[in-house]
């Protein structure tokens, strides 16, 4: 436990931003006026959790990124990702799908035929990191890490699995471009475990449940910043389902506008009149309809 009031271990309490999909919702609290980034996390999204009826499913048709990494992490569920790499790829719950965007790659996310014949389940947390600068238009690539293959760490009734990076002293094998910590922690009922003050920078998102940061109640679907430095107890009393995310502080301001991620404006500008042009690569096996370019975008940095 800190030495800190309970209080004084919260930089910025980040209120998310709801949109309705229709069938579903998306909470997002990364970027925001408060703060765009912690660590290399840039974008942080929960869908759902939500049940869709028979015959229908998420389709997010093709649609571009650049100079960052998308990170895919279901609670329930599945998804197919096809991308323009000639990625075909369905991703479960406790499995990562880790999209490096690089120079430019273009994607789709689906609901399995399987799943639609049932009525979807959807329940997940989907981030995006920033690169640094010198991968920013590296080569895309795309890796998939099965659940099995992510540490866990169990220890009187918390279980957390290291998605990215080291934490607890297990270590994903997740690649990294930068120092990233990400963690998925399901607390049952009267279970703790501690919050180590390693990273640079660190947030928690109560994604299911309830949970206090030593005494202090953090409410669902906010993301906490929490104090550099810090040591503190993360527990629940009727059970919870915790992200904590982070990894170093970027020294250099990162610009969000769409779905493109870059540390120049004119790189962003440059990947507007890219997709505008379609000079894009497509996506194979789903190459038939895109996603318009917006007039005024849902997702951008501030200012």
């Amino acid at each position: 436990m800190s030495d800190l009031a309970p209080e004084d271990l919260i930089l910025h309490r980040i209120e998310p931003t709801t949109h309705d999909l229709g069938g579903f919702k998306v909470h997002r609290t990364l970027p925001s006026k408060p703060r765009t980034m912690v660590g290399p996390f840039i974008f942080f999204d929960q869908m759902g959790p939500a049940r869709l009826s028979v015959g229908n499913g998420i389709d997010v048709r093709p649609h571009p990124h650049i100079n960052l990494a998308t990170v895919t992490y279901l609670y329930a569920g599945a998804i197919d990702h096809r991308d323009s790499l000639g990625t075909f790829a369905t991703i479960a719950p406790g499995a990562v799908n880790l999209m490096t965007a690089g120079h430019g790659i273009v994607h789709s996310e689906r609901s399995p035929s399987a799943e639609r014949a049932v009525g979807p389940e959807l329940s997940g947390i989907q981030t995006w990191l920033a690169l640094p600068e010198r991968n920013e238009d590296m080569d895309p690539a795309f890796e998939h890490v099965p659940a099995g293959d992510l540490p866990v760490i169990e220890a009187g009734g918390a279980t957390a699995r290291v998605v990215m990076g080291e934490l607890w002293g297990a270590s994903a094998p997740t690649t990294n471009y930068a120092q990233t910590i990400y963690a998925d922690i399901m607390l049952e009922p009267g279970a703790s475990i501690p919050i180590d003050p390693a990273a640079d920078e660190r947030a928690l998102y109560v994604a299911i449940g309830d949970a206090t940061l030593d005494g202090l109640e953090l409410m669902p679907l906010r993301l906490y910043v929490l104090r550099p430095g810090t040591s503190a107890t993360l527990r629940s009393e009727r059970g919870g389902r915790v992200m904590l995310c982070g990894g170093e502080a970027f020294t250099t301001p990162r610009h969000v506008w769409w779905n493109f991620v870059s540390s120049s404006r004119d790189r962003i500008n440059q990947a507007k009149d890219d997709w505008k042009a379609g000079r894009f690569p497509k996506v194979p096996g789903d190459d038939k309809e895109w996603i318009p370019i917006p007039e005024v975008p849902k997702t951008v940095s501030y200012p």
